[in-house]
């Protein structure tokens, strides 16, 4: 027992690198040690692992959510490139049947997609009026327009 002349001494401890910080907070979060034997083999009180496990927890997450947004920024640029590479295709697929008269999106696609290409076609049937063999609009230009008023 301790006599009245003896003060309680605060046990010293020396001070932690932040890279046995993290190493400890490490192994405590993939189970490899409890947070009493991170306590005993460190020679580090149980309340400090317990501030380093939600202080460096937090930095973490954090840090993964910074990659995420760059993530989901990522995959919304991927996106928009598909849905380029989709209309342009698509474009191909309707003249080559406007070329050549053959369905070829409802023999060989999802019905969804083959619809799109029905309203291409019908779209670039409309703004150009025909087409001939070689996938050239047969649309006069507007001097040609001009000079044919001119002349009637």
């Amino acid at each position: 027992m301790k006599t009245q002349n003896e003060h309680w001494r605060k046990k010293s401890y020396q001070k932690v690198t932040l890279e046995l910080k993290l190493s400890v907070v490490d192994q405590i979060k993939n189970g490899q040690i409890s947070t009493n034997f991170a306590s005993k083999k460190y020679d580090v009180p149980r309340t400090t692992i317990n501030y380093w496990l939600k202080k460096y927890s937090t930095l973490a997450l954090q840090n993964t959510g910074m990659s995420k947004n760059n993530e989901i920024k990522k995959l919304k640029e991927r996106i928009e490139e598909l849905e380029f590479v989709k209309e342009f295709q698509q474009d191909i697929i309707a003249d080559m049947e406007l070329i050549t008269g053959v369905d070829m999106a409802k023999k060989s696609l999802p019905k969804t997609l083959a619809k799109e290409i029905e309203l291409k076609k019908k779209n670039r049937l409309k703004e150009s009026g025909s087409m001939n063999v070689l996938g050239l609009v047969n649309k006069p230009f507007t001097k040609e327009k001009k000079q044919k008023k001119l002349k009637q």
